[in-house]
Protein backbone atom coordinates (compact mmCIF):
# COMPACT_ATOMS: atom_id res chain seq x y z
CA UNK A 1 0.00 0.00 0.00
CA UNK A 2 1.17 3.81 -0.75
CA UNK A 3 1.76 5.97 2.39
CA UNK A 4 -1.73 8.35 1.61
CA UNK A 5 -4.13 6.90 4.28
CA UNK A 6 -6.94 5.41 2.90
CA UNK A 7 -9.49 6.81 4.61
CA UNK A 8 -11.62 6.41 7.94
CA UNK A 9 -13.16 3.19 9.26
CA UNK A 10 -15.46 3.77 12.10
CA UNK A 11 -14.87 1.11 14.82
CA UNK A 12 -17.28 0.33 17.78
CA UNK A 13 -17.26 -2.51 20.66
CA UNK A 14 -20.17 -3.97 20.79
CA UNK A 15 -19.82 -6.27 23.86
CA UNK A 16 -21.58 -9.87 24.14
CA UNK A 17 -23.84 -10.48 20.79
CA UNK A 18 -25.47 -13.58 19.58
CA UNK A 19 -24.62 -14.99 16.57
CA UNK A 20 -27.67 -13.87 14.37
CA UNK A 21 -27.55 -10.44 15.86
CA UNK A 22 -24.00 -9.65 14.49
CA UNK A 23 -25.05 -10.75 10.91
CA UNK A 24 -27.89 -8.35 11.39
CA UNK A 25 -25.28 -5.75 12.30
CA UNK A 26 -23.12 -6.73 9.64
CA UNK A 27 -25.88 -6.69 6.83
CA UNK A 28 -27.01 -3.30 8.08
CA UNK A 29 -23.31 -1.88 7.78
CA UNK A 30 -22.51 -3.71 4.50
CA UNK A 31 -25.54 -1.99 2.91
CA UNK A 32 -24.61 1.18 4.01
CA UNK A 33 -21.11 0.99 2.60
CA UNK A 34 -22.38 -0.31 -1.11
CA UNK A 35 -24.96 2.71 -0.73
CA UNK A 36 -22.10 5.32 -0.17
CA UNK A 37 -19.86 3.57 -2.08
CA UNK A 38 -15.94 2.74 -2.31
CA UNK A 39 -14.78 6.12 -0.84
CA UNK A 40 -16.98 5.89 1.91
CA UNK A 41 -14.34 4.35 4.24
CA UNK A 42 -15.53 1.61 5.93
CA UNK A 43 -16.09 -0.70 9.17
CA UNK A 44 -14.82 -2.61 11.90
CA UNK A 45 -17.17 -4.27 14.59
CA UNK A 46 -15.36 -6.00 17.50
CA UNK A 47 -17.63 -7.96 19.72
CA UNK A 48 -18.09 -11.61 21.31
CA UNK A 49 -20.40 -14.26 20.54
CA UNK A 50 -22.35 -16.12 22.73
CA UNK A 51 -21.33 -20.03 22.47
CA UNK A 52 -21.70 -20.75 18.87
CA UNK A 53 -20.25 -22.71 16.40
CA UNK A 54 -20.27 -22.15 12.66
CA UNK A 55 -19.54 -24.05 9.61
CA UNK A 56 -18.12 -22.37 6.53
CA UNK A 57 -18.74 -22.88 2.71
CA UNK A 58 -16.45 -25.44 3.01
CA UNK A 59 -17.75 -28.00 5.91
CA UNK A 60 -19.98 -30.27 6.06
CA UNK A 61 -20.59 -30.77 9.08
CA UNK A 62 -18.79 -33.94 9.30
CA UNK A 63 -15.94 -32.34 11.97
CA UNK A 64 -18.67 -31.43 14.67
CA UNK A 65 -18.56 -34.07 16.98
CA UNK A 66 -22.07 -33.55 19.08
CA UNK A 67 -25.45 -33.66 17.82
CA UNK A 68 -27.42 -31.00 17.64
CA UNK A 69 -29.50 -31.59 20.72
CA UNK A 70 -26.84 -32.04 22.75
CA UNK A 71 -25.01 -28.88 21.68
CA UNK A 72 -28.30 -27.33 22.53
CA UNK A 73 -28.75 -28.54 25.93
CA UNK A 74 -25.16 -27.40 26.27
CA UNK A 75 -26.48 -23.64 24.89
CA UNK A 76 -24.31 -24.01 22.27
CA UNK A 77 -25.78 -22.65 18.77
CA UNK A 78 -25.08 -24.18 15.39
CA UNK A 79 -25.11 -21.48 12.05
CA UNK A 80 -24.01 -22.45 8.29
CA UNK A 81 -22.69 -19.37 6.86
CA UNK A 82 -21.32 -17.65 4.10
CA UNK A 83 -17.11 -17.09 4.96
CA UNK A 84 -14.93 -19.04 3.63
CA UNK A 85 -13.23 -22.25 6.11
CA UNK A 86 -14.54 -24.83 8.28
CA UNK A 87 -16.07 -25.33 11.37
CA UNK A 88 -15.03 -23.01 14.40
CA UNK A 89 -16.30 -22.07 18.30
CA UNK A 90 -17.13 -18.16 18.78
CA UNK A 91 -18.00 -17.32 22.63
CA UNK A 92 -17.19 -15.49 25.22
CA UNK A 93 -13.86 -14.24 25.45
CA UNK A 94 -12.67 -14.72 22.32
CA UNK A 95 -12.42 -11.28 20.22
CA UNK A 96 -14.13 -11.34 17.22
CA UNK A 97 -13.39 -8.56 14.65
CA UNK A 98 -15.69 -8.35 11.41
CA UNK A 99 -14.19 -5.68 9.14
CA UNK A 100 -16.71 -4.35 6.26
CA UNK A 101 -14.18 -2.82 3.55
CA UNK A 102 -14.59 -2.16 0.15
CA UNK A 103 -11.70 -3.68 -0.90
CA UNK A 104 -11.38 -2.03 -4.34
CA UNK A 105 -10.45 1.32 -2.53
CA UNK A 106 -7.83 -0.95 -0.89
CA UNK A 107 -6.26 -2.17 -4.05
CA UNK A 108 -6.86 -5.94 -2.43
CA UNK A 109 -8.26 -9.09 -3.49
CA UNK A 110 -9.62 -11.56 -1.27
CA UNK A 111 -5.76 -12.96 -0.40
CA UNK A 112 -3.92 -10.22 -0.07
CA UNK A 113 -7.12 -9.18 2.45
CA UNK A 114 -6.44 -12.69 4.50
CA UNK A 115 -2.95 -12.11 4.34
CA UNK A 116 -3.45 -8.52 5.78
CA UNK A 117 -5.99 -9.45 8.82
CA UNK A 118 -3.39 -12.31 9.46
CA UNK A 119 -0.39 -9.46 9.56
CA UNK A 120 -3.09 -7.41 12.41
CA UNK A 121 -2.78 -10.43 14.81
CA UNK A 122 0.74 -11.16 14.14
CA UNK A 123 1.73 -7.52 15.26
CA UNK A 124 -0.55 -7.23 17.69
CA UNK A 125 1.07 -10.61 19.80
CA UNK A 126 4.48 -8.47 19.48
CA UNK A 127 2.85 -6.55 22.13
CA UNK A 128 3.19 -9.67 24.56
CA UNK A 129 6.36 -10.32 23.51
CA UNK A 130 5.04 -13.06 21.43
CA UNK A 131 6.26 -14.81 17.52
CA UNK A 132 2.56 -15.21 15.56
CA UNK A 133 3.21 -17.61 12.73
CA UNK A 134 0.82 -18.57 9.51
CA UNK A 135 0.46 -21.86 7.92
CA UNK A 136 0.61 -22.20 3.91
CA UNK A 137 -3.01 -22.71 2.64
CA UNK A 138 -4.07 -22.96 5.97
CA UNK A 139 -5.62 -19.01 7.12
CA UNK A 140 -5.35 -18.34 10.61
CA UNK A 141 -2.45 -17.20 12.87
CA UNK A 142 -0.15 -20.09 15.45
CA UNK A 143 1.85 -19.22 18.41
CA UNK A 144 3.46 -21.87 20.58
CA UNK A 145 2.62 -24.38 18.59
CA UNK A 146 -1.36 -23.74 18.51
CA UNK A 147 -3.76 -21.97 16.48
CA UNK A 148 -4.91 -18.68 18.75
CA UNK A 149 -6.49 -16.87 15.60
CA UNK A 150 -9.06 -18.04 12.74
CA UNK A 151 -9.93 -16.18 9.67
CA UNK A 152 -12.89 -16.59 7.87
CA UNK A 153 -14.39 -14.24 5.23
CA UNK A 154 -16.31 -13.35 2.59
CA UNK A 155 -16.21 -11.19 -0.24
CA UNK A 156 -19.16 -10.23 -2.46
CA UNK A 157 -19.25 -7.44 -5.04
CA UNK A 158 -15.92 -6.35 -3.43
CA UNK A 159 -17.09 -5.68 -0.09
CA UNK A 160 -16.36 -7.59 3.21
CA UNK A 161 -18.13 -9.62 5.57
CA UNK A 162 -16.92 -12.01 8.35
CA UNK A 163 -13.31 -11.87 9.61
CA UNK A 164 -11.38 -13.19 12.97
CA UNK A 165 -11.80 -14.42 15.68
CA UNK A 166 -8.43 -13.80 18.72
CA UNK A 167 -8.44 -15.95 21.42
CA UNK A 168 -7.64 -14.20 24.53
CA UNK A 169 -9.82 -15.62 27.69
CA UNK A 170 -11.89 -17.84 25.59
CA UNK A 171 -12.83 -21.55 27.09
CA UNK A 172 -11.02 -23.65 25.16
CA UNK A 173 -13.09 -26.55 26.31
CA UNK A 174 -15.54 -26.25 23.63
CA UNK A 175 -13.23 -26.72 20.66
CA UNK A 176 -13.12 -30.37 21.65
CA UNK A 177 -16.93 -30.97 20.38
CA UNK A 178 -15.57 -29.59 16.77
CA UNK A 179 -12.33 -30.77 14.49
CA UNK A 180 -11.29 -27.22 14.31
CA UNK A 181 -10.95 -25.86 10.45
CA UNK A 182 -11.65 -29.08 9.68
CA UNK A 183 -7.63 -29.63 11.26
CA UNK A 184 -7.12 -33.07 12.70
CA UNK A 185 -5.04 -32.73 15.81
CA UNK A 186 -4.90 -29.34 15.64
CA UNK A 187 -4.12 -27.49 19.16
CA UNK A 188 -6.24 -24.75 19.67
CA UNK A 189 -4.63 -22.00 22.45
CA UNK A 190 -5.26 -18.72 23.89
CA UNK A 191 -3.51 -15.61 25.34
CA UNK A 192 -4.56 -16.46 28.59
CA UNK A 193 -3.57 -20.19 27.85
CA UNK A 194 0.11 -18.98 27.01
CA UNK A 195 0.88 -15.93 29.83
CA UNK A 196 -1.38 -18.35 32.44
CA UNK A 197 -3.37 -15.44 33.81
CA UNK A 198 -6.59 -13.30 33.00
CA UNK A 199 -5.52 -11.06 30.29
CA UNK A 200 -7.39 -7.39 29.60
CA UNK A 201 -9.46 -8.05 27.33
CA UNK A 202 -10.11 -3.97 26.16
CA UNK A 203 -6.30 -3.66 26.33
CA UNK A 204 -6.21 -6.53 23.59
CA UNK A 205 -9.02 -5.01 21.54
CA UNK A 206 -7.53 -1.61 21.60
CA UNK A 207 -4.22 -3.26 19.98
CA UNK A 208 -5.96 -4.97 17.68
CA UNK A 209 -7.47 -1.52 16.52
CA UNK A 210 -4.15 0.47 16.45
CA UNK A 211 -2.83 -2.59 14.48
CA UNK A 212 -5.35 -2.66 11.97
CA UNK A 213 -5.12 1.10 11.59
CA UNK A 214 -1.65 0.75 10.85
CA UNK A 215 -1.67 -2.05 8.59
CA UNK A 216 -4.60 -1.04 6.50
CA UNK A 217 -3.13 2.62 6.25
CA UNK A 218 -6.47 3.87 7.58
CA UNK A 219 -7.71 6.61 10.45
CA UNK A 220 -9.38 4.36 13.11
CA UNK A 221 -12.60 6.45 14.37
CA UNK A 222 -14.49 4.73 17.19
CA UNK A 223 -18.22 5.60 17.47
Amino acid sequence: MDSGIKGVINWEYRGVVGYSDGLMLQNERRERLRRDGPGAGGFLLLLEHEPVITDGRFGKGGNIMLPPEVLEKRGVGIYKTERGGDVTFHGPGQLVAYPILDLRAFGLGAKAYVRALEETIIRLLTDYDMKGVTMEKFPGVWAYGGKIASIGVSVRNGITMHGCAFNVNADLSYFSMIIPCGLEGVMITSLKDILGEEIDFGTVMRSFVRHFGEVFNVEMREI
